[in-house]
């Protein structure tokens, strides 16, 4: 087990048994590769050579645009044996509007001024003419296959506090913040998390997360990099077209420990036939750590009804609070039994921001789930608007400091003084302790008020999500500023799962109104079906609020008597 043995990324590389499997790339039944320590660690010797070879030089950042898969891993470790500084950002798909990601895409660019961009062969042509701007950097290919040379590791100086990458906040491509990380700082989280999940050399990860999002990077790449695990992997647009391989992979690996986001159980619960199910066998899987977004009572009910019959304990479905800033968590579930829950009154959680205990089973009672504790290194607060700590019960915004907390966005003093201060991290998120233990409400910049009642919006798409028009995870709410009731009315727009489902609208919309109002007991303005694929996404893979509210907006000139909340 990896443990306070090595001071950098590279050092740990180093030290791999060459003969021990590192990474299995699953794209279909007859598509599989795997790749051990030694023969990965020789591709990243050949993908710095190249590197090298096209004048990449020590501290220089190089951006990766390539699909999810071993050349881009390669790539990336390749030029942090250089000593320069990748940072990987979202591949466009066939869902990507050009348009928006070219001038995102731009954005981040000219943030990094990066000298070079490393894009896959096989898309060259198109990410030139139709994404990359035109004053372009350096720009190469991915190398041809593994030959036999064995070149030795490149030789710089590997201080630990050398930025080792960037990676990037979650968020619709333009508008996504570097956070540039130490070797020391990531070795440090990757300690806490291998103390929290008890993590050993028999651990196998799977994932299908992007390789751009702390959780896909840090869990999912990095630490079975460092730790010398093995860890199977599909590409995010794979998953996303066959969820159910997820529960196949897992199965047939016998993999032990997973990340997911909330959204994701209960596309596995609902996607997967229930005779499908039966085949396969979860009983090796001890962490299925749920992540990047609230966690629901419901969906980790869903999910465990649907595979408790293949061996899934309920004790494996965990949680954590995490994000990029911290190069990733900072809260855990402990790894003995389930996250716990806390039964609380609805109405007073929403009107007076405080949780008030109420019996699970008692009318108007809403079921929250804890993210855990602190890691060791980390401390977490709940604070009012004025910084002032709140006492346990009560909601607040959730401010962080820790020992492997960012110093700030990259190249960006202007953010980083929003959200820094005093050393504590200013997260945007709202949540409340009780015992200890976090939990986790929701965006504090989010937050819906209607006639002083406050509605978290993801509480209005999970309910909207639940209608079985309705695409899983691609509803959007959000509040405008009514000026005639001096409040603010909740507008949704929502991807139905098929087109024909427009002939229904009427009733679906309906259906969606009287489900809101049954369970937060508060009025929809006005609801917008919308085809497939209308929904903006964030390079997390979940819908962009407010990209999608500008969207509406700009599409429905009704809505511009109103002033949108910003």
């Amino acid at each position: 087990m990896f443990q306070n043995r090595f001071s950098t990324l590279v050092e740990a590389l180093a030290a791999a048994p060459p003969e021990r499997p590192f990474v299995t790339m699953w794209e279909d039944e007859d598509d599989v590769q795997t790749m051990t320590f030694g023969d990965f660690t020789r591709f990243a010797c050949l993908q710095a050579e190249k590197l090298q070879r096209h004048g990449l030089r020590s501290a220089d950042t190089v951006v990766l645009v390539m699909p999810q898969g071993i050349p881009l891993l390669a790539t990336f470790a390749g030029a942090m044996l250089l000593g320069a500084v990748p940072a990987i950002l979202a591949y466009p798909n066939f869902k990507t509007d050009p348009a928006k990601y070219s001038s995102g895409l731009a954005g981040v660019l000219a943030n990094l001024r990066a000298p070079m961009v490393v894009v896959d062969n096989e898309s060259t042509e198109r990410l030139l003419s139709e994404h990359l701007p035109k004053q372009d950097p350096t720009l190469i290919v991915r190398s041809a296959p593994l030959s036999d040379d064995r070149p030795p590791f490149p030789e710089f100086g590997r201080e630990p506090e050398r930025i080792a990458f960037i990676q990037h906040s979650a968020g619709t491509t333009g508008l996504q913040k570097g956070v540039a990380l130490s070797h020391a700082a990531v070795l440090r989280q990757l300690d806490h998390l291998i103390g929290g999940l008890r993590i050993t050399e028999d651990d196998r990860i799977y994932s299908w997360l992007p390789l751009y999002h702390d959780m896909g990077l840090i869990a999912c790449f990095i630490l079975p990099l460092a730790c010398h695990l093995h860890v199977v992997m599909q590409s995010p647009t794979n998953w996303v077209a066959q969820p159910g391989t997820m529960i196949q992979l897992i199965s047939e690996w016998r993999c032990t420990l997973a990340w997911v986001p909330n959204f994701a159980l209960q596309l596995v619960s609902r996607r997967v036939r229930a005779e499908d199910r039966a085949r396969y066998d979860l009983i090796s899987l001890r962490g299925l750590i749920n992540c990047s977004e609230p966690v629901r009572a419901e969906s980790i009910d869903e999910f465990v009804t649907a595979y408790q019959a293949a061996g899934l304990q309920r004790e494996a479905v965990k949680s954590s609070f995490a994000m990029a800033e911290n190069v990733f968590a900072v809260t855990q579930s402990d790894v003995i039994g389930s996250p716990r829950r806390l039964s609380v009154d609805r109405q007073r959680l929403l009107r007076d921001k405080v949780a008030v205990p109420l019996p699970p089973d008692a009318s108007g009672s809403v079921s929250l789930v804890s993210s855990g504790r602190c890691l060791p290194g980390q401390q977490v607060r709940i604070v009012d608007s004025s910084g002032a700590n709140l006492p346990d019960g009560a909601v607040g915004e959730i401010v962080i400091h820790s020992d492997c907390l960012f110093d700030g966005y990259f190249r960006r003093p202007d953010l980083t003084t929003e959200v820094l201060r005093d050393g504590w991290y200013r997260t945007g998120d709202l949540g409340l302790h009780v015992d200890g233990e976090l939990y986790v409400i929701g965006r504090s910049k989010d937050l819906i008020i209607v006639a002083g009642k406050n509605i978290y919006p993801q509480d209005v798409e999970h309910i909207v999500c639940q209608h079985p028009a309705i695409h899983d995870g691609r509803a959007v709410a959000f509040g405008l500023f009514n000026p005639d009731l001096g409040t603010e009315d909740i507008i949704v727009a929502a991807e139905v799962e098929h087109e024909d489902e427009l002939t229904n609208s009427l009733q679906i919309e309906r259906a969606l109104r009287d489900a809101i109002v049954a369970e937060l007991d508060v009025a929809v303005r006005s609801v917008y079906l919308k085809p497939p694929r209308w929904i903006i996404k964030s390079t997390a893979g979940k819908a962009a609020r407010s990209t999608t509210r500008q969207k509406l907006l700009d599409e429905h000139p009704e809505l511009n008597r109103y002033q949108a909340v910003s």
